[in-house]
């Protein structure tokens, strides 16, 4: 109650409110804590992206490596170990990056793991370049090539001359029993690796055709498939031929002919040690041996040769014609026929080409022969003429059908 009139018509004061501490709030021990906090995390978060940066940049920096070398990593081995070799060898700088790089990666970004065996490193590999070859087991490699229609001893004699392949041949391995190819390898391989997965290759690729093969064939096993492609592979070395040559051999066979096969003669007479350089002799087409099928009856008793993809697959699908004969047509191909008669007309013009090539050949040797000592007489300093064009070889294949 106001004590006095006057009181009453004055407004009453607010009550006073209890004095303050003079500490600023922001003092308080938990959020100056929290606020040097956040300071340290910032500042950590910036030393990791500069840390971060001059790693990356480290990491694609051109390495130490002064020229391309060979590493091996054995099987087992530790990413630790890995890093202190490559360090130690100077394939590159720091083992503690290229360490910090496996473990982010490989853990965080899970890109797989380093892989054993033998990795060429080129001259300045950057830590990236060597880390990629090694997850990817990107390792050494070799090749080899093995044309079509070789025969296994040629196959053995190209590697026993391979310097990089390890051991020896103990035993040639059976005619048509390798599929020709490119095959790479490691340093590490042996000739033996080599001729296991040639014969594999075969085995892989042969089971797979025959599957696939037209019924109608005369063969009846992919052995005598084996054998029958490896002549389609000497006869010709035009892939579009392929098809009608094994046609003209399937052909025969149905109708009990004998298949006259050139290439057969050579190899009953050589074996597998190659070809002759001059043309089949009477005597030869008339040797009693179990290859030459101008004397036997259907197929050789093996492969002549190791033939390619394409002749086994022209064999198990040949082309549909009543071919019966082919003779060269001088470019390289074959004229094909039907019956005797049109045979014997191909023939007569094959022997025509024939005698144009041996006389363009004597033409040139006694041009290249007039040329030379025409050049014995040249005043110094004037030079001969020379004949243009090389000589023409020799017919392999007797044009007799």
């Amino acid at each position: 109650m106001p004590n006095s009139p006057a009181e009453a018509l004055v407004p009453q004061r607010p009550p006073e409110l209890p004095p303050q501490d003079d500490e600023d709030e922001n003092d308080h021990p938990f959020l100056r804590m929290f606020d040097g906090l956040l300071n340290l995390i910032f500042f950590l978060l910036v030393a990791a992206v500069a840390m971060f940066y001059v790693l990356l940049v480290e990491f694609d920096r051109p390495g130490p490596l002064d020229v391309s070398t060979v590493f091996a990593v054995p099987k087992g081995a530790s990413s630790r170990s890995i890093a202190n070799r490559l360090t130690d060898e100077g394939i590159i700088s720091d083992r503690r990056i290229f360490l910090a790089s496996i473990f982010y990666f490989m853990h965080l970004k899970g890109k797989g793991s380093l892989k054993a065996g033998e990795y060429q490193f080129d001259k300045h590999a950057t830590m990236r370049e060597v880390l990629n070859t090694l997850v990817d087991g990107k390792t050494v490699q070799f090749k080899v090539t093995f044309p079509e229609g070789w025969t296994s001893q040629q196959v053995v004699k190209r590697l026993e001359a391979n310097a990089e392949l390890d051991g020896t041949v103990t035993e040639v391995p059976p005619e048509g029993s390798l599929l020709p190819d490119t095959y790479r390898f490691g340093t590490k391989d042996s000739k033996e690796d080599v001729l296991q997965r040639m014969t594999a290759a075969q085995e892989k690729f042969l089971a797979k055709v025959w599957e696939e093969r037209d019924p109608d064939i005369m063969v009846k096993t992919p052995e005598e498939a084996v054998i029958l492609a490896s002549i389609v592979e000497k006869e010709t070395g035009i892939a579009e031929e392929r098809p009608r040559i094994a046609s003209v051999f399937n052909n025969r066979l149905r109708k009990g002919m004998r298949l006259q096969s050139d290439p057969t003669i050579i190899y009953g007479i050589f074996g597998g040690s190659g070809m002759r350089d001059h043309p089949i002799t009477k005597d030869e087409l008339k040797q009693q041996n179990p290859y030459n099928t101008y004397q036997i009856d259907g197929l050789p008793p093996t492969p002549i040769g190791n033939p390619g993809r394409a002749s086994i697959e022209a064999v198990l699908k040949p082309a549909k014609t009543d071919d019966l004969y082919f003779v060269a047509d001088g470019t390289g191909g074959h004229i094909f026929s039907s019956t005797l008669a049109e045979h014997n007309k191909n023939v007569a013009e094959w022997r025509k080409i024939e005698r144009d090539i041996r006389a363009r050949q004597q033409a040139e040797e006694e041009a290249a022969k007039d040329a030379a000592e025409r050049g014995k007489l040249l005043p110094e300093g004037e030079v001969g003429l020379t004949p243009v064009g090389g000589p023409v070889g020799w017919p392999l294949r007797n044009p007799v059908r």
